[in-house]
């Protein structure tokens, strides 16, 4: 069975994603700050009839998300997809004109040295396996910054260059790297921002590949 990662998997498009791919056979691991939330949601898709498990790491320790990401393949087997799409937290998002260096820290770990943490543990599997897909999702101000939302803005950017790297260095290959931009808030029954829209979204990147980058939302010109 193929085996998907969510690194922070939520109730949204988190579970979504988990669903819709759980259809297509796919096996789950849940990976979440929170230990008990992700075996909670495993449970509630365990019901629903998807292989899933539930694993603890933080994003801002590298050493914790490969340990979780280790773990995971070792349950559910290698890891075929990965999508990183944890939401940031509210202190990331501070005035650019009130930030200070140690204000970077946090999204620069975040964004850049978790999203590297993963790949590094994964993409080894998938050169083994021959097939593999890396899936970032991030919000609008990954490719337009926002004064008001300055270490997202420049974490976000970093993310952005590591991913399309990958892109282009894994284009030969049968691994795919696509990142999907969702501006704005990911909304309940909105047309282009739900998350079984988004996870329909993602489902496509991942079967379809092509393109590096894709927006729930088409940006205004």
């Amino acid at each position: 069975m193929s085996a998907l990662a969510i690194v922070g998997a939520g109730p949204g498009l988190g579970a979504s994603v988990a669903r819709h791919f759980g259809r297509e056979g796919f096996s789950v691991a849940l990976i979440s700050r929170n230990q008990g939330w992700a075996d909670a949601l495993a449970s509630e898709l365990e019901e629903g009839g998807v292989t899933a498990r539930g694993f603890s790491a933080d994003v801002r320790d590298p050493r914790s998300l490969s340990r979780a990401l280790e773990e995971a393949g070792e349950t559910l087997g290698s890891i075929e997809v990965l999508q990183y799409s944890p939401v940031p937290q509210k202190n990331f998002m501070r005035p650019v004109l009130e930030m200070t260096p140690a204000d970077l820290v946090g999204p620069v770990e975040f964004s850049i040295y978790g999203p590297v943490a993963a790949v590094h543990q994964v993409l080894p599997g998938m050169r083994f396996l021959g097939n593999g897909t890396i899936l970032f999702v991030n919000g609008g101000s990954a490719i337009r910054p926002s004064p008001g939302y300055a270490g997202t803005s420049i974490a976000f950017a970093g993310e952005s260059a590591y991913a399309q790297m990958l892109h282009e260095a894994l284009s030969d290959t049968d691994i795919h790297v696509g990142q999907l931009i969702v501006d704005g808030a990911i909304s309940q029954g909105d047309p282009e921002t739900d998350p079984d829209v988004l996870a329909d979204l993602l489902w496509n990147m991942h079967r379809d590949r092509g393109q590096f980058r894709r927006f729930a939302r088409e940006p205004e010109a």
